[in-house]
């Protein structure tokens, strides 16, 4: 064996200003529902919302795009919230009974938020710290004074203390305590009991002057701060939750604990009340929960609106989560399916104004937002352009499309449009429309696609800043389960009253397991999409305008091939209906192949032009012809000792006794390993560890990096027989003269198998092939040394550039390839990356980034990286995920390293599991349930919300703030709004506003620094969604990885050592 060495020259300062050009790490935007949401507020005069979460998150929306994030620096639960109308401006009380101050700050046009100021109160035994008669318990409630710039805040002592709101500072003297409020209550309603906390303060719209207090034990009091005296008081005795003060300031409704409500009328000639008009309890007469809170509506077509929370029958529904809207003798009672955070009306709020005339009705819940039209009659509810539930049902997997043509895009939109129940039937748009969206419209529009737990696949507009739900397809009703069954017979249980109605659509349950979606595949250009899923079923569709009755063709594939010794023990297979079916506008069915044994299915990819779909499980692979509806091939990988692929993820008939003995015998073997070596692939494997031993002898002057020593993988370890990729190709395979469609799998063993493909070529004119069976043939089968999981494979032409998709060619959508100069593969493994010349499939370089980093492999995607400087030029680049969270960029086909950041925390191990590539530079993870964080890493393509709000403020410019920097880390560690470069008018760089996902680029004039550069189509590499073993491992063995984590300086360039054997 020979060993040459080859050292890389210093950093060149042309290159490394170039990387500056093309590549740019930032987090952008949180898409989807905030997780753990905790707190809810509206500002009516900006028509903008707020949401406090359980993490100390503060997110403000207003018009799709307007978007605003901060984060408390104290982790504490956001536990109410209140705008200063029409100010920009937001006040917070988290948990821990401190108050913050966050303004929205406009810089160069665009705006931020920032937290100015905070405030924590003074611990025992005095609230303000010289003559406050009570101590500081808790504070329970805080009140805006719309007559000067004062916050009354409620404690559960009872004592009511004032706020300066400019400063944060409580204001001495104007303390209000329990005693001076009972020296106006009649004797005979003291008897020595307190009044308990303060659990409401309602302001006087009419006349900010008067703050209405409600106390616990359910005493109400008007109170006129600048007199400081009592003008009423109301002797409510039930335990108060909730106080609403009617327009006119005449009406007064309170909820309590005991289910009821009661209506109080503030008269004018005595300043006493003993009962109230009206008292009821809606839900009675048995016992009931509490109405946590309550609002009171009045219209100017006459009576008024009665909206309440909670105050269900205990014993029958007290498990319900419920809202009950009240107008005259209408009742509807909304039942909701995860817990009511808090919920407001948007309404009319001049002085001018003699009438509230609600427009809707806004809930926030645990999981999801609703709005409804309360305008329209039956009160339907209102579409959200944004803040849709991503986990209405978990998600399984999750894939992007770029560069959707316009016309696939309006037969989605069309089909999303007709699901609506009532399209047209609500004449009110989404109501939160404050501040103005300042990014430029997409060039191109980019679709999201997340599949789901109940056989869900969703379609999202990825777009821009806002994730829009677009349109749903079901695969449940083309199968038989007992859901339907179940939700008559619960249906029948119920009785009418209450009235419930089913609202929102969080729906966690799945109604069957096996419906869940592993796997999603879209072709663009003929509306033509795959879905596989737990159960082994692989469905092939095709987008349809309108509604049709058809039945499905059923094809079973046995991938085990009569192998013996082999007993599938995991779930059944679903079943299929029989006969034709009515499917609605959108993705009909046509083919359902079922995978024998019925495992989830690993890998799938679609070829439209010809009309190929191969899939993968983990007991091998198949060719499926959809033209024909035949299969075309069955290849089984397991090996035989893969025991633990027939058992299956759903199985409950794993024998524990086997599992210990597995343990055990893995145990043993790696204590005898290094004692009974074999001369084969281990041998060659201690070869190049000795080679790399070397290196490290004194008399070696220049040190090389040192790489670390890899294991080689065992060849009977379990599911090693599992496909983690597949991939279709145009290119040379079996001499290179003649190019031909191609299919490569790669297996979780570290093999790879290249099959050529005899597909029958479409006559002149017509893009249809003829009915002419496809064969398959195996051409080549590449075994790697290490054993390592292979998770993508590409091929790239004769300039090194990735083939484009199917049909980009032919319809001149995309650079033709270039068939005269050699083809190589792209085999990219958990370990390392390595590029093969084709036909011959020798070793052209590689790149070791387990030896290097310590690091492996999660997701690969090849895409372009477009330029600042220069409009027309752009690079092809391999981006990877590691199970560390960091992201490495690689040059191709020289696979250099370019760049690498910190992306995901290496304990997210779902978060790693579920990133996903776009095709430029662009990437999506979950960071919670509901939520996914956007992330870029080029320097062109950003999405990132840029939006402006007229706020109706003088900003102090000198007031002293808790942080300067307009970066502020959002939820969950993701850096804020990133302000774009403005102009001297005030509005956005143009420059900076291209940041989109673009079109393609033309070809880039190559240069001594971008030998490896390309910019042709780029693939975007599939990868299985799941959480593995391998990665849960990672997980475990985290101390090991510390260990061996980056023994280079990241800024230091890497030398190259290449052992040629």
């Amino acid at each position: 064996m020979m060993k040459f060495r080859f050292r890389r020259q210093g950093a060149d300062p042309q290159r490394e200003k170039l990387k500056q050009e093309l590549f740019a790490f930032n987090k952008t935007v949180e898409h989807g529902f905030p997780n753990q949401p905790s707190a809810l507020a509206f500002d009516p005069e900006l028509r903008i919302m707020a949401i406090g979460t359980r993490s100390g998150a503060v997110k403000i929306y207003g018009a799709p795009g307007v978007e605003f994030t901060g984060l408390h620096q104290d982790a504490a639960t956001v536990t109410q919230m209140h705008f200063l109308p029409g100010q920009g401006r937001l006040l917070t009380l988290l948990d821990d009974s401190s108050l913050h101050l966050w303004e929205i700050i406009h810089h160069n046009g665009c705006a931020h938020l920032e937290e100015a100021l905070s405030f924590q109160p003074p611990s025992r035994p005095s609230f303000e710290g010289v003559s406050a008669p009570a101590s500081l318990t808790r504070i329970t409630v805080v009140l805006l004074v719309a007559a000067d710039d004062t916050a009354a805040l409620g404690t559960e002592g009872g004592s009511i203390f004032f706020l300066d709101v400019t400063t944060l500072t409580l204001l001495e003297g104007q303390t209000l305590s329990p005693d001076e409020v009972l020296h106006s209550v009649p004797d005979d309603y003291r008897c020595g009991k307190a009044l308990g906390p303060v659990e409401s303060l309602q302001g006087h719209l009419m006349d900010p002057n008067k703050i209405l207090i409600g106390y616990s034990r359910g005493l109400l009091v008007i109170w006129n701060h600048p007199a400081r005296c009592v003008d009423h008081i109301f002797l409510g005795n039930q335990q108060l939750e909730s106080l609403c003060w009617g327009r006119g300031g005449g009406t007064i409704i309170s909820s309590h604990s005991d289910g009821s409500y009661a209506i109080w009328s503030v008269a004018t000639g005595s300043s006493l009340t003993l009962q109230p008009t009206v008292a009821t309890t809606p839900y009675g007469p048995f016992p009931c929960k509490a109405i946590n809170k309550i609002l009171w509506r009045n219209c100017e077509s006459g009576g008024h609106f009665i909206i309440f929370s909670g105050g269900m029958p205990r014993a029958s529904y007290g498990d319900r989560h419920c809202v009950s809207v009240l107008r005259a003798e209408t009742l509807v009672t909304l039942d909701f399916t995860s817990r009511i955070i808090d919920f407001f009306t948007v309404h009319s709020t001049g002085l001018e104004d003699d009438f509230d005339n609600p427009q809707a009705l806004a809930v926030l819940l645990e999981e999801e937002l609703v709005v409804l039209d309360l305008q329209t009659p039956g009160w339907p509810a209102v579409p959200a352009p944004y803040l849709a539930p991503l986990h209405s049902s978990a998600i399984t997997c999750s894939a992007h499309v770029a560069n959707v043509p316009a016309k696939l895009w309006a037969r989605i939109v069309s089909a999303g449009e007709q699901q609506s129940p009532q399209p047209a039937s609500s004449a009110l748009s989404w109501p939160i429309t404050g501040g103005r969206n300042l990014a430029q419209e997409p060039s191109q529009r980019g679709l999201l696609l997340t599949g789901h737990e109940d056989g869900t696949v969703r379609f999202w507009d990825a777009s821009g800043v806002a994730l829009r739900p677009l349109y749903k397809l079901s695969t449940a009703g083309l199968f038989q389960t007992d859901c339907e069954h179940v939700d008559s017979l619960a249906q029948a249980a119920e009785d009418d009253w209450p009235p419930f109605r089913k609202v929102g659509c969080f729906d966690p349950y799945s109604d069957d397991p096996r419906l869940g979606v592993q796997k999603v595949a879209l072709c663009k250009y003929t509306a033509q999409m795959v879905v596989a899923g737990t159960a082994g079923q692989v469905l092939v569709l095709e987008l349809s305008d309108v509604p049709a009755e058809q039945a499905v063709s059923v094809a079973s594939v046995d991938l085990l091939q009569d192998r013996e010794g082999f007993t599938w023990k995991g779930h059944e297979r679903l079943s299929p209906r029989t006969g034709p079916l009515l499917w609605p506008a959108g993705f009909h069915p046509r083919v359902l192949v079922q995978c024998l044994p019925p495992a989830a299915v690993t890998a799938v990819t679609l070829h439209a032009e010809w009309s190929l779909v191969a899939f993968g499980t983990s007991h091998g692979f198949g060719l499926f012809d959809y033209r024909r509806k035949s299969p075309v091939l069955a290849r089984c990988t397991l090996h035989p000792n893969d025991s633990l692929a027939m058992e299956g993820p759903l199985s409950r008939v794993k024998s524990l006794k086997k599992s210990l003995r597995q343990s055990f015998r893995r145990i043993r073997k790696s204590r005898v390993s290094g004692k009974k070596r074999t001369a084969n692939a281990n041998s060659k494997l201690q070869e190049a560890n000795a080679q790399l031993a070397e290196q490290a002898c004194p008399h070696d002057v220049e040190m090389t990096p040192v790489q670390r020593r890899i294991e080689p993988r065992s060849a009977d370890d379990s599911l090693s027989g599992v496909v983690r990729c597949l991939y279709f190709a145009d290119t040379f395979l079996r001499d290179a003269a003649h190019h031909g469609p191609t299919m490569w799998a790669g297996t979780n063993s570290g093999s790879v198998f290249a099959y050529a493909l005899e597909v029958p070529a479409a006559m002149a004119g017509s893009e249809k092939r003829p009915e002419r069976a496809v064969e398959a043939v195996l051409g080549k089968e590449v075994q790697l040394m290490h054993r390592a999981p292979v998770v993508a494979i590409a091929v790239l032409d004769g300039r090194g550039r990735p083939l484009p998709e199917p049909y980009e060619a032919s319809r001149d959508l995309a650079q033709a390839p270039d068939m005269q100069g050699g083809h190589a593969v792209l085999i990219a493994s958990e370990e390392q990356f390595k590029v093969f010349t084709l036909p011959k499939v020798s070793a052209k370089t590689k790149f070791k980034l387990t030896a290097h980093e310590g690091c492996r492999v999660r997701k690969v995607a090849l895409a372009t990286f477009a330029s600042v400087a220069c409009e027309d030029y752009a690079e092809t680049c391999l981006a990877c995920l590691t199970n560390l969270g960091d992201v490495h960029v690689f040059s191709v086909p020289g696979l250099r390293p370019q760049v690498h950041y910190s992306c995901i925390r290496k304990e997210d191990i779902s978060g790693i599991a579920s990133c996903v590539f776009t095709r430029h530079g662009q990437g999506f993870y979950l960071i919670s349930p509901s939520e996914f964080e956007r992330f870029s890493l080029s320097a062109r393509n950003i999405t990132e919300p840029l939006c402006s709000l007229d706020i109706s403020w003088p900003r102090v410019a000198t007031r002293a703030r808790v942080q300067e920097s307009p970066k502020l880390s959002q939820a969950n560690g993701t850096p804020s709004i990133i302000l774009a470069p403005q102009s001297h008018d005030g509005s956005p760089d143009p420059a900076h506003s291209k940041r989109a996902d673009t079109p393609e680029l033309p070809e880039a004039t190559l240069s001594p620094m971008s030998i490896d550069s390309a910019t042709s189509a780029d693939t975007t590499l599939d990868m299985t969604g799941n959480v593995t073993v391998e990665d849960v491992k990672d997980f475990l063995g985290s101390e090991e990885s510390e260990k061996n984590l980056r023994n280079l300086a990241e800024d230091e360039p890497h030398a190259c050592t290449i052992l040629i054997k």
